[in-house]
This record gives structure tokens, sequence and C-alpha cells, in this order.
């Protein structure tokens, strides 16, 4: 079926020269910060994950977002979301990709990577989050592709598909639950020392990655012959809508906790970010923004009316993957690191090469995702209409 992705008009061939040029400046670009080392980046010996991991930890919630169509098609037997699970499977497939990728940049030498399998250490979080984010990968590009391929031929999918879907269920909450406890076990850290913390990685990935998905799904059927239906979107709209007032239920559950208890540890963090600290506030514009994002997301998708508007569904859905973004790509990762144990602030921004750098990341993913959502269209059109095969 890979063929189908080298036929295209001028629209899919011109977007796939824009994100290969993105792409090429961004390895010129890292092939600089591999020579000159992670000095290149905002990072410091105060703050040593950045923009990188905190990319990386926003994605993590995307990818595990395909099993919200997972568990209604394939458990509950929801029909209706027969059309749009593949779309699912292969954006869980370019995310964790993406996430594999900036977990190789963060690294000064990429090659210490290759330890995590020559030395592997089972009493280390971050081994167990290799672990189950290459497991996920290789378990959506079988199902997707396997599936996708079967439809193809207009056959039912192989029976041994089926215990690898009902296994990517578990695996999909499990990688956003080890990515959290990544953060969770870390004592020093009063921001992320919470027990919430996997809960409030999961309750945003079950928002962020399905609005994604709805303006993925729109833009598809606006530009192509795929159709993926309106029931299918209003229905995901709805899973993004309780996720969404969830996520920001658990985020005030952590602000009474730090401004009740006056923990100075946890409290400060959260000063830091929405009022400022020590006359540094450079991420308080951002993280207002997110607030405000977060609740414009809220309204326009627990109204029905505006729910099921499309207009206003795709700025709902905007404005949660916006929110998410902000709150996990830099608040949650850079305000754990501020202050630093001394109680000293030293702020991070992200410098123009790690920008560029991660910009041909989130390229390398859209190329990803391009390809495999052009075969899945062109599947589409040589069967003609109707259901998948069960």
């Amino acid at each position: 079926m890979f063929e189908k992705a080298l036929v295209g008009g001028r629209r899919y061939w011109t977007l796939v020269a824009v994100l290969l040029a993105i792409i090429g400046i961004g390895f010129l670009v890292y092939l600089k910060q591999l020579s000159y080392g992670l000095g290149i980046t905002g990072m410091s010996r105060d703050v040593s994950w950045g923009f990188y991991i905190s990319q990386f930890t926003f994605l993590v919630g995307v990818a595990a977002s395909a099993v919200m169509l997972v568990i209604p098609y394939y458990l509950h037997n929801y029909k209706k979301f027969s059309r749009i699970v593949i779309l699912g499977e292969f954006l869980a497939v370019s995310a964790v990709t993406m996430c594999i990728l900036f977990i190789f940049v963060d690294m000064g030498q990429p090659m210490r990577i290759m330890n995590v399998i020559l030395h592997p250490t089972p009493n280390s979080i971050l081994f167990w989050d290799s672990v189950v984010l290459t497991g996920y990968l290789l378990l959506n590009i079988i199902i997707g592709w396997t599936t996708l391929q079967a439809e193809w031929k207009e056959t039912a999918p192989p029976k041994w598909v089926k215990p690898l879907i009902y296994l990517s269920i578990p695996w999909a909450i499990s990688i956003h639950t080890v990515t959290a406890f990544i953060y969770a076990g870390l004592p020093g850290r009063h921001f992320w020392l919470t027990a919430i913390m996997a809960a409030r990685f999961l309750a945003s990935a079950f928002a962020s990655g399905p609005a994604l998905l709805i303006l993925l799904a729109l833009i598809l059927r606006k530009y192509t012959t795929f159709d993926p239906g309106r029931e299918p979107i209003l229905a995901v709209s709805k899973i993004v809508a309780y996720a969404m007032v969830t996520n920001v239920f658990f985020f005030l559950l952590e602000v009474f906790t730090a401004g009740y208890s006056q923990v100075p540890g946890h409290l400060a963090s959260f000063e830091y970010l929405f009022f400022g600290l020590e006359g540094h506030g450079r991420l308080v514009p951002l993280m207002w923004i997110s607030i405000l994002l977060a609740i414009v997301a809220i309204f326009l998708l627990v109204v029905p009316a505006t729910r099921r508007n499309e207009t206003t569904l795709k700025v709902a859905c905007i404005a949660v993957f916006i929110s998410l973004w902000i709150d996990k790509g830099f608040g949650l990762v850079i305000g754990g690191f501020i202050p630093n144990p001394l109680e000293r602030v030293f702020e991070y921004w992200p410098t123009l090469p790690e920008f560029i750098i991660s910009l041909a990341v989130w390229a390398t993913g859209f190329l990803i995702l391009t390809i495999l959502y052009k075969i899945v269209i062109s599947v589409r059109e040589s069967i003609g209409p109707g259901e998948p095969a069960h």
C-alpha cells in the first residue's frame, strides 16, 4: 500500500516539500548542536529539562489519546468510529515518533540512547518509559497497517490482531502514567511531587489528542474526498469536553493544595508561573493565556449549541490544544525547576536553534502523518463508500 503515498496532487506534494525543507533546516541546526553541545540551548545546571522534554511530555499525551477511540469501537462495538479510528491510531504513530525524536535531540551524545538497550536498568522509570513508548509505537503500526490492509482487500482483519488491540488499551494508559511517574518520583521537586500527577496527565491527554484529531478530520473533509462523518466528530467532541473539564478540576485541586497548605516549595512554582517570583515572570503571560483559552474552550464545548456548530467547535479544539500545549509544553516542566533547591530563580527560555530543531521534529511527525493519511484516503477511495469490516 505504500505506493499510494507516491501519487498525489499539487497540494499534497507542496505540503511534503515544505515539511522536508523544515526538516532539512532543523537537521543542519542539529548538527551544530551535536558539535557544540547542549550549550546551544537555553538549558542550564538549574533547568536541565527544557523545550525538548516539554514537547515530549505533551506529545505522549497526544499519542495516548488514540485509546479514546479504540475503547468505544473495539470493546463496545461503537460503529460510528469505524471511519475515524484508523486516524487516531496513525496519529499515535506520528506522536510517539516525535516523542522518541525529542528524547534523541535532548541527549548531548545521542549514541548514549543505546545504553538503554545494552545496559537495561529495570529500577529506573526512564527505562520503563522507553519500553512502553517503543511498544506502543509498534502496536499502533501493526494494528493500524494490518486493519487498513484488510480493509483494502475488503476482508476482515486477521484474528491475531484482536489481542494486540486489547493489549494496546492498557498500554496507551501506561505510556502517560509512566511518564508522569518520572516527574512524580522526584522528591526534590515539590511542584511535581503529587499523587495526582498521572491523573492530570491522562485527563489532559484525553482532551488534547482528540481535539487535534477533530481538527485533522475537519481538514481532511475539506481538502480531500475522505469524510469521517459528522456523528463521529460530535462524539469525540464530547470526550474532549469531559476530559477538559476534568483536567481543569485536577489543576484546581493542585492550586488549592498549594495555596491552602502554604507549603513554600509547592507554592513558589505556582507563584512564579502566574504572578512572577523575585522579579522574574517570563512565563506569566503564557500561563494566563492558557487559563483564558481553557475557559473559552470549556464554555464552547459544554454548551450543546456551540459544540455542534463546526465553526465554534474548531475554535474550541484549537483553544484546547494551545492551552494544554502551553500548560505542559512550558508550565509543567519549567515550573518544576523554579525555584531551584537553593530557593534561587534561574529562568529558562528556548533559544532560536532549540526552537528550529523542535520545529523540525514536529515537521517530521506531520510528514509521517501526512503520508499515512494519504494512504488511508487512497484506500478508502479505491474501495468506495461503506463501513470497514470489523
